[in-house]
């Protein structure tokens, strides 16, 4: 089945009392049994609901996996994922990766013992060298967030392969429509699906797929006893948007291609990041596991002051300044002071993460308005 059938159909069965053809919002915390221990495969709602169980089955399809689990933000399933491991145990991660999953690595799981080695990722050598007898997971972000560097999926599967070290991918900037790590050998797929999965910018949730069956009932446990489970009506938000998600990809995608080439123009601009010029160093790579290069670009400008870049940003109409992206409207985000600020600076800047970039979530709108609103305000 084809992608643009897929996510229309995925996850998707009449209800059976009504013929409804939308999963309905199962909204309730229990369900009668018919005696003690004895039910419909439904007992309490923290460990299973109908409208969540429709969109796990529906995360799996869309990212070519066996099983799918949700939660509730993409914080809580990485939450999950570091949970599996135990006081010692190492986990090698991309350099450059979003602001929540390094604070939540550095202040949360570095005092109860994890170890983190932050590597740039793009270059497989970095990550053999880094692995040891206590490493069990390579955390993978690409394209990254913010600086859209690209990790070629496959050769770091190969080399945890041979370690019999665990890949997680952090597909969110991607969104299962543009690439689908599982099939490039990862254990575990992660998804802000607040993200371009929800597409409206009313949900928060997140998302875990995966083919070992083993592995999924460990997460499931955790699932279940650290309840961090979304509730039915964002499942339902969350199952909404995954219908529409082949055309707005499309959209972003074709949106992103044009505004980053106009920006590369500009004689105010100085640097565009986004992986589709054939001069990225990511190029080639992303060319061949994304089917294309999505609606997130970062920039800076000539003039690299934080007061001038607050002006640009200040200055939009259409682009709004807020945090989070892949929403059906365009954002402007300043990573340094929002997305990233939990970063220490010192590691920004190490990383290439400057105080003057500017990050957009390209949207659905007119690509010419969207030019002309960002033209207006870069003057």
């Amino acid at each position: 089945m084809k992608s643009n059938t897929k996510v229309v159909h995925a996850g998707m069965h009449p209800d059976p009392a009504t013929g409804a053809i939308m999963t309905p919002i199962y909204q309730t915390s229990t369900y009668v049994q018919e005696a003690p221990g004895v039910n419909k495969g439904f007992e309490y709602a923290r460990s299973q609901n109908p409208t969540r169980k429709a969109l796990e089955e529906a995360m799996a399809v869309i990212e070519n996996g066996k099983y799918g689990l949700v939660f509730g933000s993409g914080v809580a399933a990485t939450d999950a994922v570091m949970r599996l491991f135990k006081p010692g145990d190492e986990i090698i991660c991309s350099n450059d990766l979003y602001g929540g999953t390094y604070r939540l690595f550095s202040k949360i799981y570095e005092n109860f013992g994890l170890r983190f080695a932050y590597v740039n990722t793009s270059d497989p050598k970095n990550v053999t060298d880094s692995i040891t007898e206590n490493t069990k997971l390579i955390w993978i972000e690409t394209p990254t967030n913010p600086l859209m560097n690209i990790t070629d999926i496959k050769a770091i599967t190969d080399i945890a392969k041979k370690a019999g070290v665990l890949v997680c991918v952090d597909n969110t900037f991607a969104s299962p429509y543009l690439q689908n790590p599982l099939d490039l050998g990862a254990d575990i797929v992660l998804h802000s699906a607040t993200k371009y999965l929800g597409g409206h910018s009313d949900v928060i949730q997140g998302s875990l797929v995966m083919n070992d069956a083993v592995l999924r009932e460990k997460l499931y446990f955790i699932q279940k006893s650290c309840g961090a489970v979304p509730g039915p009506m964002d499942c339902f938000l969350v199952l909404r948007g995954i219908r529409t998600l082949a055309l707005r990809m499309k959209a972003h995608s074709e949106n992103g291609a044009k505004i980053a080439h106009w920006l590369r123009s500009h004689p105010k601009v100085d640097k565009v990041y986004w992986p589709g010029f054939e001069d990225h160093p990511g190029y080639k790579v992303a060319k061949a596991q994304m089917k294309d290069f999505g609606g997130m670009i970062s920039f800076e400008l000539k003039n690299d002051s934080v007061d001038e870049v607050k002006r640009v940003m200040m200055g939009t109409k259409l682009f709004s300044l807020a945090e989070s992206l892949g929403g059906v409207e365009s954002l402007i985000n300043h990573p340094a002071t929002m997305t990233h600020a939990s970063i220490p600076r010192e590691e920004r800047i190490k990383n290439g993460l400057r105080d003057s970039l500017i990050r957009l979530s390209v949207g659905i709108e007119d690509a010419d308005d969207l030019i002309a609103d960002l033209n207006q305000a870069i003057g």
